[in-house]
């Protein structure tokens, strides 16, 4: 059976998604040998699934978009063959520079032309509302996530909205406590932020004077999840913590909006896929 090389799956509504962008990566990608023998564009198509690759005998999956696509993207692939190639085609691109340090999309497509890519397993924060493969916000300060939305929608009134709902969220809403192992401050948190990157639990606290100073950084900053460049306190780790609040709690999952439980547990997992990594970066 012949093997056909690569997919690559685009969402025109991600931030570094231009069609110049996406024919920039495409000739990149032909140059090195892995010309995409087939282009899916999200939302028009369907975003593939294990089995839908499985049956066309794929052998990489390439996804240029944003973290939120990505997540949703690779819970469809537990247990996949194949192995799974993430580029920078969002705003943030977290795991895209996790995976392979700052640089574009071609320049990674270059390096896969190259043979310097290498395959490796990467741990992700299990929620009950799936894995976080970058990272998990929980508390009031969560709903600016939906800020985020209407960002990218470019739909002012949504803006307006939710930028007054999350003020009075991350202002009122209860706090989060990290009670199982006792962590931090027992009053708790107007966010905690958890990773996995450390091959455990990393977890941040953000009080409501932190919170006030990303503000006043701007609300770009917010919505870009830039927040471990503010202040914020190294709450410690673990490989399995349990969070808790008086009121459901809100998750930010990889910039995407997730309602909890008011009693959240989260572990630290191995997902059952083949990520592609830069050496430089993975090292």
């Amino acid at each position: 059976m012949t093997t056909i090389p690569l997919w690559l799956v685009v969402n025109p509504a991600s931030g570094s998604n231009s069609e110049a962008a996406v024919a920039a990566l495409t000739a990149a990608l032909a140059e090195g040998g892995h010309a995409p023998s087939r282009v899916l564009r999200i939302p028009a198509d369907d975003l593939p699934t294990r089995a839908t690759l499985e049956a066309a005998n794929v052998a990489t999956l390439a996804i240029f978009t944003g973290d939120g696509t990505v997540n949703a993207q690779v819970a469809r692939l537990h247990g996949w063959s194949g192995q799974v190639l993430i580029l920078p085609g969002g705003t943030q691109n977290l795991l895209a520079k996790s995976l392979h340090g700052d640089v574009d999309a071609p320049t990674i497509a270059a390096r896969l032309g190259r043979g310097e890519l290498h395959a490796m397993r990467r741990h992700a924060v299990e929620t009950s509302a799936g894995h976080a493969l970058v990272e998990v916000l929980a508390g009031p300060g969560a709903t600016w996530a939906d800020v985020r939305e209407g960002v990218r929608d470019m739909d002012l009134s949504s803006i307006a909205s939710a930028l007054g709902e999350a003020v009075r969220s991350t202002a009122g809403g209860a706090a989060v406590r990290v009670e199982e192992p006792a962590l931090g401050k027992p009053e708790g948190y107007r966010a905690v932020r958890i990773d996995a990157d450390d091959g455990t639990l990393t977890l941040d606290g953000y009080d409501a004077q932190d919170w006030a100073d990303l503000a006043a950084h701007g609300v770009s900053m917010l919505v870009k999840r830039d927040f471990r460049q503010g202040p914020h306190e190294e709450l410690g780790q673990a490989e399995a913590v349990t969070c808790a609040s008086d009121e459901p709690i809100a998750l930010m999952i990889d910039g995407e909006r997730r309602d909890g439980a008011p009693r959240e547990t989260f572990r630290c997992v191995t997902l059952p896929v083949e990520f592609l990594a830069s050496a430089a970066a993975t090292s």
